[in-house]
C-alpha cells in the first residue's frame, strides 16, 4: 500500500456534519430519530443519501425491498465488489447513530478515496438495507434475509404492519420499490460499522470493537385466551386472566434466561390487551417474546424451558396460550480473515481494541452466512441504543471510519 494510502484519515468534520444533518428526517424534540421503515421520513433521507451517492460518483440502483446499492468502480472490474454500509431506519424512539453511522461512514470512505485520488484494485459497494430494524415489518433485517435467501422477495413483500399496510404498498407509496432484483448486485464480502449499543468498549475505555461474532435470535408471537369477567362480582379462584398469566410468562422467561446466563437473555417488549377495560379482567392478550444467545445449544434451551414453562402457567391458570416461532437466526461467527484485517487496521491507526460479540442482530450477520463478513464497533455513551438519548463522540464515529477504510483497502487492494 503506498504511503499516502497508509496515512490517510477521513474528514472527521464531515462525517459529523452528515450525521447531523440527517438526524434533522425524522428528528424528535428530545433529541433522537424516528424514522419508521418506508415511512416518508424514510423516503427524505433516502433520497439525500441517494444524492450524496450521485454526487461522489457512485452508480446507484435500487432492488425490489427498496435497498440502496451504490458502486463505485475498481480497476479490476472482474473483482466482485467489497460491500459497506448499515441501514437508515430507525426505532419509533430511536438515535442519531444507529445504523446510520455505518451508511455514512461508508460514505465517507468513498468521498475520502476521491479526495485523495486513491483507485482500489476491487470495487467497492455502499448499502443501504431495508428494514433492519423490524419495529414497522417482521422480521428485522428482512431486506438482506431475503438477500441472501432466508426468505422469498415476494413473502417480505407480503409481511404487514400493524395497520395492515404491506411492504408492497409502503414501497410504492415512497417510490422506492426498485426495479433490479433482489440479488442482482453481487458482493464479494461485506463489512459494517456501528454502535456498541453496549456498554463495554465504553466502560474497558477501548475505542475499538472487533465483532468476531453475534448472537442467535429467537422471536416468538404469542397469544393469551383467558375469559373476560366481572372484575368486581368474579371470585379470585374462578378468574381466567390472561393479564395475570402474562405476568407469570414475564418473570418466568426472566428467570429462564438468568438460568442460562450470562450468555442468554429474553424480553417480552410486547403486550396488547384485547378490548380493554377498568373494570374488565383481561379475556385476551398478544405478546411477543424476543431471546438470543451466541450459543446455539443454548438457544435450544430456551425454547424448550420456555415451552415448558409457558405450558405449565397455561394449564393451571385455566387459559389457552399460543406461541409461534416466527424467526429464527442461528448465531453468527464472523470471517477469521476479515476480522483479523479489521483488528490489524485498529493496531495499525493506534487504537486500542477487544474482540466482542454483537448483543444485537445486524445485516451482516445475515450476509456472514454467503460471503465473508466482519463488524466494527464504537462506544456508545453508557451503552444506550433504542433511545432517544443514544449518544457517541466524534472522536469514536471517525475513528471506527477510519478502522472500515483501511479494512476495506487492505481487501480491496490500491491499484499501482
Amino acid at each position: 500500500m503506498s504511503r499516502a494510502a497508509t496515512n490517510l484519515q477521513i474528514d472527521s468534520a464531515r462525517l459529523w456534519g452528515s450525521i447531523h444533518e440527517t438526524a434533522q428526517f425524522g428528528g424528535t424534540a428530545k433529541g433522537g430519530v424516528r424514522r419508521l421503515t418506508l415511512s416518508s421520513e424514510d423516503k427524505q433521507v433516502r433520497d439525500w443519501f441517494r444524492k450524496a451517492c450521485e454526487d461522489a460518483g457512485l452508480e446507484v440502483h435500487t432492488d425490489a425491498l427498496g435497498s440502496q446499492f451504490g458502486l463505485r468502480k475498481g480497476r479490476d472490474m472482474s473483482k466482485l465488489p467489497v460491500g459497506i454500509g448499515s441501514h437508515l431506519d430507525t426505532q419509533p424512539t430511536g438515535g442519531k447513530y444507529d445504523g446510520i453511522l455505518g451508511t455514512l461512514g461508508a460514505l465517507e470512505v468513498i468521498r475520502t478515496l476521491n479526495d485523495a485520488g486513491i483507485e482500489t484494485e476491487a470495487p467497492i459497494c455502499v448499502v443501504n438495507w431495508t428494514n433492519e430494524e423490524g419495529s414497522r415489518f417482521a422480521p428485522a433485517m428482512m431486506a438482506s434475509a431475503a438477500y441472501v435467501g432466508d426468505f422469498t422477495t415476494d413473502d417480505i413483500l407480503s409481511r404487514k404492519d400493524i395497520d395492515g399496510t404491506t411492504v408492497s404498498q409502503a414501497l410504492d407509496s415512497i417510490g422506492y420499490r426498485g426495479d433490479k432484483p433482489v440479488g442482482f448486485q453481487k458482493l464479494g464480502c461485506f463489512v459494517e460499522l456501528h454502535i456498541e449499543q453496549g456498554p463495554i468498549l465504553e466502560a474497558e475505555s477501548k475505542t475499538i470493537g472487533v465483532v468476531d461474532s453475534g448472537q442467535g435470535v429467537l422471536w416468538y408471537d404469542g397469544k393469551i385466551s383467558g375469559f373476560e369477567s366481572h372484575a368486581g362480582s368474579t371470585p379470585m379462584p374462578l378468574r381466567r386472566d390472561a393479564l395475570a398469566t402474562l405476568s407469570e410468562i414475564v418473570l418466568a422467561m426472566e428467570a429462564i434466561a438468568k438460568k442460562h446466563g450470562p450468555k442468554a437473555v429474553g424480553t417480552i417488549g410486547e403486550a396488547v390487551i384485547a378490548n380493554p377495560s377498568r373494570n374488565v379482567i383481561p379475556g385476551e392478550i398478544a405478546f411477543t417474546m424476543d431471546c438470543r444467545s451466541a450459543d446455539g445449544a443454548i438457544m435450544d434451551a430456551l425454547d424448550r424451558d420456555l415451552r415448558a414453562a409457558i405450558a405449565e402457567i397455561a394449564a393451571r391458570r385455566k387459559v389457552e396460550v399460543k406461541i409461534d416461532l416466527v424467526w429464527r437466526k442461528p448465531p453468527t461467527h464472523f470471517d477469521p480473515k476479515l476480522i483479523a484485517a479489521v483488528e490489524n487496521a485498529a493496531k495499525t491507526l493506534g487504537y486500542s481494541s477487544r474482540r466482542i460479540t454483537s448483543g444485537a442482530g445486524h445485516d451482516a450477520c445475515n450476509l456472514n452466512t454467503v460471503m465473508p463478513a466482519a463488524m466494527v464497533f464504537v462506544p456508545c455513551k453508557d451503552g444506550i441504543s433504542h433511545n432517544e438519548l443514544e449518544d457517541a463522540t466524534q472522536p469514536d464515529c471517525a475513528a471506527g471510519t477510519n478502522v472500515l477504510m483501511h479494512t476495506v483497502l487492505a481487501i480491496a487492494g490500491v491499484a499501482s
